[in-house]
């Protein structure tokens, strides 16, 4: 059965028959850190239901912002990825996030949080705070891991735990990060402040040449 369609010869219109659905942007929220399983998206939406998720994933792979591929063994399984139309979606996610900032206040009781939901919004705020020189840049928080890549050739970004050689690494806690995504502190308050610890691997001389890091 076709997806209804607002029908509209408009460029805001035709964006939101792709992606207007209840969510398919945090979906793409998920594959922008890079390709995952199914049982992984499933794991980090809570809320959604398998046939919800299965319907939307089949729907994105139709309007050609997700592929999905075999990995190699020993793996073999199957993992959705965004394509490159998928992966332009990020300025207007991180617009989005921007924009609801101001609606977060306190984590409420019912509130599901995972450490990378602040990536996005995060993303800019080390572009902007890093000069050259630092490339990536490794975030652990009370609640997991992600690293952010201020040199990737279609602009920042980040993906999903940690790097394999981080130029830097910023260990805080969640709430210290909610208040530096969401321009509430900037980086240099938090570490002025000690809300943030900071560590440059390698600087003792014993670090290992830098590989680009990869996603799956």
């Amino acid at each position: 059965m076709p997806r209804r369609s607002y029908d509209q010869y408009c460029a805001l219109a035709r964006a939101l028959d792709a992606v207007g659905d209840r969510w398919t942007l945090l979906i793409v929220r998920e594959l922008l850190g890079g390709a995952r399983r199914y049982t992984d998206l499933h794991a980090d939406l809570p809320g959604v239901s398998t046939d919800m998720l299965a319907s939307r994933l089949k729907d994105m792979e139709r309007d050609g912002l997700v592929s999905r591929r075999r990995l190699a063994p020993p793996g073999a399984a199957f993992v959705y990825e965004l394509t490159a139309r998928g992966r332009t979606l990020l300025p207007a996610l991180t617009a989005l996030a921007d924009w609801g900032a101001p609606a977060l206040g306190e984590i409420r009781p019912t509130d599901a949080v995972r450490a990378h939901w602040f990536a996005l919004p995060l993303v800019t705020r080390l572009a902007r705070h890093f000069a050259e020189g630092v490339e990536v840049v490794d975030i652990a928080l009370d609640g997991g891991e992600f690293h952010v890549l201020l040199d990737d050739a279609d602009g920042p970004r980040y993906a999903d735990g940690p790097a394999e050689f981080p130029d830097v690494r910023l260990r805080m806690d969640t709430a210290t990060c909610a208040d530096i995504a969401y321009d509430r502190l900037s980086l240099a308050q938090g570490v002025e402040s000690g809300r943030i610890a900071v560590t440059r691997p390698g600087t003792d001389g014993d670090r290992q040449p830098r590989k680009r890091t990869t996603t799956a």
